[in-house]
C-alpha cells in the first residue's frame, strides 16, 4: 500500500532515532529527498501527496544503510562545504568543517600576500573542496587540484564541471610521496590536508569512518607525519622562493608540524583553530631566499 511522503518521513526518522538520535529527522529528511530525487524543502511541502513505492523502496534502502553507520554524504552522494554543493564518493574524505581552517589561511594569504594571478597547488585534494574553496573566493587564481587517486580525481573533476571553473582549475595525478615533476613548474602558494592519522588512531577510528572512508587519504604513518615530511622535502623545488605552504593537520600535531617546517627554513606565519577552538591548520613562508 503507498504511503504519503509524511508517512515515510516519519517512519524513517523513527527507524533511524536509535542510531542517529537527536540527527534523526535531518537524516530522514535527506534520505527521503534523495530517494524521490526532490529537494528537502519540496518533499515537506508534499506531505500529503502519495509517494510511489519504488521511492518507498529505495528510502528503506537507505535508511537500513544509515543504520549500519553508513554516512549521509555517501548515501546521498554530495556534501555542502564552504558555500559550495560538492559531489562526494567513497572515493573522497567527506568535506568537514575543520578544513575551513586551512582554506582561510589560503584566501587570506592569496588575497594580501600573493601576486596577481597566483598558481596554487591543492595537493591530496580528494574532493577538491579546498583548491575549489580557494578559487572560488580569489577570483583570478589560478588552482591545480593534485592527488595520487585517479578515483578521487574524477570527483574533483566533476566538482570542478559542476562549479563551472574549468577555466581556472584543473586536476592532475602527482604522488606527495614522491618528487614533484618539473612539470609542474612552481606555485606562490600549496595548500594541503594530507593524511594524518596515525597507525595506532586508524584502529580507534569510529566505524562509521574506518568502515567506509577511503584508509589511503587517512593514514599518515606510525606518527602521522609521513605526508609533512615527504611533501616539505619532495614539492619544496615546486614552490617559488619566498611562497608559502598551508597544512592542515590533527588534534594536539601542530607542534610537531611547526618543528618539521622550522627546520625546513620554513618562517611560521600563523597558526590557525577551527571552530571548536583546535588549532587544526599552519601557514608558513619559504625562507630560502634569505640564506
Amino acid at each position: 500500500m503507498v504511503k504519503k511522503y509524511g508517512e515515510l518521513y516519519l517512519w524513517a526518522r523513527k527507524e533511524l532515532l536509535e542510531t542517529e538520535g537527536e540527527r534523526a529527522a535531518m537524516v530522514a529528511r535527506e534520505l527521503l529527498a534523495c530517494a524521490s530525487g526532490k529537494t528537502v524543502e519540496r518533499v515537506m511541502a508534499n506531505r500529503e501527496l502519495y509517494a510511489s513505492e519504488a521511492v518507498e523502496t529505495r528510502l528503506a534502502e537507505l535508511v537500513e544503510r544509515a543504520k549500519r553507520s553508513e554516512p549521509l554524504p555517501y548515501l546521498i552522494g554530495q556534501w555542502d562545504f564552504h558555500g559550495m554543493t560538492l559531489t562526494v564518493t567513497p572515493d573522497v574524505l567527506i568535506p568537514r568543517d575543520d578544513t575551513e581552517a586551512v582554506v582561510e589561511l589560503a584566501v587570506q594569504t592569496a588575497k594580501l600576500s600573493l601576486p596577481a594571478a597566483p598558481r596554487i597547488l591543492d595537493l591530496c585534494t580528494g574532493s577538491g573542496c579546498i583548491g575549489l574553496a580557494v578559487a572560488s573566493e580569489v577570483a583570478d587564481a589560478r588552482v591545480t587540484l593534485g592527488d595520487l587517486s585517479q578515483a578521487a580525481l574524477q570527483v574533483a573533476k566533476i566538482n570542478t564541471q559542476n562549479l563551472s571553473m574549468t577555466g581556472r582549475v584543473k586536476t592532475m595525478q602527482m604522488d606527495a610521496m614522491q618528487p614533484a615533476s618539473p612539470f609542474l613548474g612552481q606555485f606562490d602558494l600549496i595548500v594541503s590536508n594530507p593524511p594524518y592519522v596515525t597507525t595506532d588512531e586508524m584502529e580507534e577510528l569510529d566505524s562509521s569512518v574506518k568502515d567506509y572512508e577511503p584508509a589511503m587519504a587517512l593514514h599518515g604513518g606510525e606518527d602521522g607525519l609521513d605526508f609533512y615530511r615527504a611533501i616539505v622535502k619532495n614539492f619544496r623545488p615546486a614552490l617559488k622562493k619566498g611562497g608559502y605552504l598551508a597544512f592542515e593537520f590533527g588534534m594536539n600535531q601542530h607542534e610537531a608540524v611547526c618543528q618539521l617546517l622550522r627546520e625546513s627554513q620554513f618562517e611560521i606565519m600563523e597558526l590557525k583553530k577551527d571552530l571548536g577552538g583546535i588549532i587544526r591548520a599552519v601557514l608558513a613562508r619559504d625562507t630560502r631566499e634569505e640564506d
